[in-house]
C-alpha cells in the first residue's frame, strides 16, 4: 500500500503544470548563473596569475636584504561558483614583513570589479536554490492535506488499509522525489558547464565539498516541503495554507535575515572602540623607538653624526609608528639600498652591521606583540558582532543552509582565517630565511657593492585550502539545526494529522 500510495503522489506531482514552470525557471536562471559566474572565475583566475608573476619580479629584482617585502596572493575558490560567500568580498593579496604581522583585515584586491559584472555574479546557485527550490516545495506541500481535505479525496484514502502515519510518509516521499529531480539536473548541467570551461578542475576532495552541499541542499528542500505540510495539516482550506505558506516563505527567506542584519548591526566606529587598543599600540612602538635611538645615540662617537655617517640610515629606522595603527595597512618604512659607500661611510660599516643585527630581532618582536593586541582589538570590533549576527540569523533555514553551504565549500570566515594563518606561518619561514643567511648582521642588508643578494633559495609561497573533512565539521552545527528543524515539522505534522478528524 506504501508503495501504491508513493506513486500516486509521485505521479500527480510530475504531471502538475506548476512543476513543469518551476523546472524551466529553475535550469535557466542555473544555467544563465552559472556561465556568468564560470567568467568572472576566469577573469579573478587571470588576475591571480599576473599577481603572482607581478610580485615575484618585484622580488627577484630587489638588491639587498632590508627592503624585501613580499605580496603573496590567495587564489580564487572555484567552488565560488556555488556559494561565494567571502570569497570574493574579502581581500586576495597580502603583504609580508618582517615587521608587521598581517590579519584579516590587511589584504588588498588584485583588481577593480566591474559593476555590472559584480551584480550579476551575486546570484550565486545557493541564492537561486535558497530562493526558488523553497518556493517550489511550498507550493508542493500547501494543498497536500488540506486540497485532499476539500476534494474529499483524503476521506476515501482513509477507508483503505492505509494508516495516517503511511499517507504522511508516502506524501512526503513522493514530493521529495519529485524536489530533488530539479536540483539534481541543475547541478549536474553545472558540472557540465563547469567541465567544458577547461579553467577549473575539480579534485577529488572538491567533489566531497560538493556532495556535502547536495546533502545539504536536500536537508533544505525537506525542510521547507515539511513546513508546508504542517501548514496544509492545520488548516482546513487551500487558500489559507497558501497564503501562509507564503507569509512563511517570505518570511523566512527574504525579511528575517535582512531584519536581524539591520537590527544588530548599528554603525560601527572602529576608532572609538579600538581607542584603547590604539593606544596601546603606540606605546608599544614608541618603547621600540626609544631603544633604537637610544642604541645610536650611544653607538656614536664624538662628532659622528648618529646616524653613523651611512646615507639613509636614518631615514630607514625613523618613528615607526606613525599613524592609526587599527587602519593602517603595513608599517611605514623607507628601505634603503646603496650601489656602493663612501669611503666615509665604509668605517662605520662594522658598526652598522651590529646595529641591525640588535634592532632587526628586536624589530620582530615588537611587531609580534602589536599584533596581539591589535587581533584582540580587530576581533572585539568586527568578528565578535559577527559571530553574534550569525547565531541569530540561524533561526532563518535559510541562512542555516546559507551557512553549512559556505563552510562545505570553503568560503566562510573559517577559511579565510586559515590563510592568513598559512600567510603568518610563511612570514615565520621567511625570517627563518634571514637568520639562517645570517642576513640582519650581513653586508648585503644594506648594500649590493659587494654583490647583490640571490634570491634563488628565497621560500616560495604556496596555500592549500583545508580538507573536506575539516569542512565537514565546520558544516555540521548547521547541517545538524536543519536536521531537527525537520524532525520537529515532521512531528509536528504528524501529531495534528493523525488527531484531525476527515
Amino acid at each position: 500500500m506504501l508503495k501504491t500510495l508513493i506513486r500516486r503522489e509521485l505521479l500527480a506531482h510530475l504531471l502538475a503544470y506548476r512543476f513543469f514552470v518551476a523546472m524551466i525557471v529553475l535550469l535557466v536562471l542555473v544555467i544563465a548563473n552559472t556561465v556568468v559566474l564560470i567568467y568572472d572565475y576566469e577573469r579573478r583566475l587571470a588576475l591571480y596569475n599576473n599577481a603572482v608573476q607581478s610580485h615575484y619580479d618585484k622580488v627577484v629584482s630587489t638588491q639587498t636584504y632590508s627592503p624585501l617585502h613580499l605580496n603573496v596572493d590567495r587564489p580564487p575558490n572555484p567552488l565560488s561558483l556555488f556559494n561565494r560567500g567571502l570569497d570574493k568580498r574579502l581581500g586576495n593579496t597580502v603583504r609580508v614583513h618582517r615587521a608587521f604581522v598581517p590579519t584579516l583585515w590587511d589584504a588588498g584586491l588584485h583588481g577593480m570589479d566591474n559593476p555590472f559584472l559584480n551584480l550579476l555574479s551575486s546570484i550565486d546557485l545557493v541564492v537561486v536554490f535558497q530562493v526558488v527550490l523553497s518556493l517550489l516545495a511550498l507550493l508542493f506541500a500547501y494543498d497536500a492535506i488540506a486540497g485532499e481535505h476539500e476534494k474529499g479525496t483524503l476521506r476515501l484514502i482513509m477507508t483503505t488499509s492505509a494508516s495516517r502515519g503511511k499517507i504522511l510518509l508516502a506524501k512526503y516521499i513522493g514530493a521529495m522525489a519529485t524536489l530533488v529531480a530539479p536540483l539534481t539536473i541543475s547541478l549536474i548541467l553545472t558540472q557540465i558547464l563547469i567541465s567544458g570551461s577547461g579553467s577549473i578542475v575539480l579534485s577529488g576532495d572538491d567533489w566531497i565539498r560538493i556532495s556535502g552541499f547536495y546533502l545539504t541542499s536536500i536537508i533544505y528542500l525537506s525542510v521547507f516541503y515539511l513546513m508546508g505540510l504542517l501548514i496544509s495539516a492545520t488548516t482546513r482550506r487551500t487558500a489559507t495554507a497558501l497564503m501562509s505558506c507564503m507569509f512563511a516563505w517570505m518570511f523566512l527567506v527574504l525579511i528575517y535575515p535582512n531584519l536581524i542584519l539591520f537590527a544588530v548591526n548599528p554603525k560601527i566606529n572602529p576608532e572609538e572602540k579600538g581607542r584603547t587598543g590604539f593606544q596601546e599600540l603606540a606605546q608599544i612602538w614608541e618603547q621600540f623607538d626609544r631603544e633604537r635611538l637610544h642604541i645610536l645615540k650611544n653607538d656614536s662617537l664624538e662628532g659622528e653624526h648618529p646616524r653613523l655617517n651611512v646615507g639613509g640610515f636614518g631615514s630607514t629606522y625613523g618613528p615607526s609608528f606613525r599613524s592609526n595603527p587599527m587602519t593602517l595597512r603595513y608599517l611605514q618604512e623607507h628601505h634603503m639600498s646603496f650601489s656602493e659607500l663612501s669611503e666615509e661611510s665604509e668605517t662605520t660599516v662594522p658598526r652598522a652591521k651590529a646595529f641591525f643585527e640588535h634592532i632587526e630581532p628586536l624589530r620582530i618582536k615588537t611587531a609580534e606583540r602589536a599584533w596581539i593586541v591589535r587581533q584582540q582589538a580587530l576581533s572585539r570590533i568586527f568578528i565578535r558582532p559577527v559571530q553574534r549576527d550569525r547565531f541569530l540569523i540561524r533561526v532563518s533555514p535559510a541562512s542555516a543552509y546559507d551557512l553549512a553551504t559556505e563552510a562545505w565549500l570553503g568560503t566562510n570566515l573559517d577559511s579565510l582565517e586559515h590563510f592568513f594563518e598559512v600567510v603568518q606561518q610563511y612570514r615565520q619561514t621567511l625570517i627563518g630565511y634571514f637568520y639562517d643567511k645570517e642576513a640582519f648582521g650581513s653586508r648585503q642588508w644594506f648594500a649590493s657593492d659587494k654583490g647583490a643578494v640571490d634570491w634563488s633559495d628565497l621560500p616560495r609561497f604556496s596555500y592549500q585550502r583545508p580538507d573536506a573533512w575539516l569542512a565537514a565539521s565546520q558544516a555540521l552545527p548547521d547541517l545538524m539545526l536543519l536536521l531537527l528543524i525537520n524532525a520537529m515539522l515532521f512531528m509536528g505534522s504528524y501529531l495534528i494529522f493523525v488527531r484531525q478528524e476527515i
